[in-house]
């Protein structure tokens, strides 16, 4: 039986996924109404990642004899500035669900839950991919800065994702 700290912990973070499905489908409709659609599509295969992350916690709960628990996913920011200022927020965020993930980790590991650390360890390999992705394109976009031949080739290139379940 899954310990009741953890439970609460794991139904925040699968709840914590599925807003960040949201947040970046925000974001995918972002691009699409300001004519990024390779942005759109980097954005939308995104949001598609992260509920799939939110259902792996969701199985695994279930697994462990534990109750899911979903409550309300806050409303999403819809403008932004620019596609810089996308994905300023886009790295905050994803430094944001690390924090999480690792407090996660910490409870399982004080608590001996070693079965949830074990299960965790996947997410803590996913987000130093995720905040070096997110800081990758970050840092593309602030040489890019306004030049709209630059915006242009990367709004190509991001429309080139697929998804990497």
């Amino acid at each position: 039986m899954i310990n009741p700290k953890t439970e609460k912990m794991l139904n925040k973070q699968l709840n914590d996924e599925l807003y960040s499905s949201y947040f970046y489908l925000a974001m995918s409709a972002y691009f699409e109404n300001n004519a990024f659609e390779g942005f759109a599509k980097w954005m939308r295969t995104q949001s598609e990642e992260e509920r799939v992350h939110a259902m792996k916690i969701y199985d695994y709960i279930h697994r462990v004899g534990g109750k899911v628990k979903l409550t309300a996913i806050k409303t999403p920011q819809t403008e932004w500035a620019n596609p810089l200022a996308v994905f300023k927020d886009t790295y905050k965020h994803e430094c944001d669900v690390t924090k999480s993930i690792n407090t996660i980790v910490e409870m399982a590991v004080n608590l001996k839950d070693h079965a949830t650390n074990n299960f965790m360890q996947w997410f803590i390999s996913e987000q130093v991919e995720e905040e070096a992705t997110a800081q990758r394109l970050l840092d593309q976009l602030k040489f890019i800065g306004n030049d709209k031949q630059g915006l242009f080739m990367l709004d190509r290139e991001m429309g080139q994702r697929t998804v990497n379940n």
